[in-house]
């Protein structure tokens, strides 16, 4: 299948679809996010790496949180646990190479009769998606030369990120931070609360503000039957701080 992850919603994602469609016909095609926390590259970057164990390692990632587009950065794949990512090289592949145990990459250097400046999803990202998928081009470097994955924009940033980065339709607020990584008994402070660790919502009374280990290993600010993100005003970005 092909997945599609970006922060520009419609009718852009839909626009994605059509030119899927006509480039390979019959693609399954999951839209995985269309609402990523808008140009900021390195939430999604998080997101991205914590959703895609859930897909089939041969899946095709169509992934656009590019607020450089039309510059010079280069368009990639990524090759990271089985699953290729289709992108820019604005570190938003940083997290899933770091999760990675032999990643590849490489820069595309094929390029579009008709090229737009500011829709490289459309017609850059998208084509070579299908392409990947349709196995004509089974090997990445058919579509150019190979990369350092250790040398990519991101590879130096922080394993993780304290702060919000997604709020969901129930308002809960996921964040950055890998819960695994933290202890059993550690406490997030945030918006002025600490809150305490709990295991599910069915575990604490109505009205509760706690964290937990969401389903995709990243620790997410909830409220039993409530929304914690309305209740603490919390927005993307909000500064989270572990108290052990």
């Amino acid at each position: 299948m092909i997945v599609l992850a970006c922060d520009f919603g419609l009718p852009y994602t839909g626009q994605m679809r059509a030119r899927l469609y006509r480039e390979a016909p019959g693609v399954p095609v999951v839209e995985l996010f269309t609402d990523l926390p808008a140009w900021d590259v390195e939430a999604a970057a998080h997101l991205i790496a914590a959703f895609a164990p859930d897909f089939p390692e041969d899946s095709v990632f169509c992934c656009v949180v590019d607020p450089g587009v039309g510059s010079a950065r280069d368009p990639l794949v990524v090759e990271a646990g089985g699953r290729r990512f289709v992108g820019p090289d604005n570190g938003l592949f940083s997290a899933v190479i770091r999760k990675a145990a032999a990643p590849r990459a490489w820069r595309i250097d094929w390029r579009p009769d008709n090229l737009s400046a500011s829709f490289h999803g459309r017609d850059l990202f998208a084509p070579v998606a299908a392409r990947l998928w349709r196995g004509e081009a089974k090997e990445p470097a058919s579509l150019g030369p190979a990369l350092d994955p250790a040398k990519l924009i991101g590879h130096d940033w922080p394993p993780a990120a304290a702060r919000v980065i997604y709020i969901d339709g129930f308002g809960n607020a996921m964040t950055g931070l890998d819960a695994q990584a933290l202890g059993p008994t550690a406490q997030l402070t945030i918006a002025g609360q600490t809150l305490p660790r709990a295991r599910t919502f069915a575990d604490l009374a109505p009205g509760t503000l706690f964290w937990y280990e969401n389903a995709n290993g990243l620790a997410e600010i909830a409220q039993t039957q409530d929304r914690a993100a309305d209740t603490l005003n919390l927005t993307i970005g909000t500064p989270v701080e572990i108290i052990d």
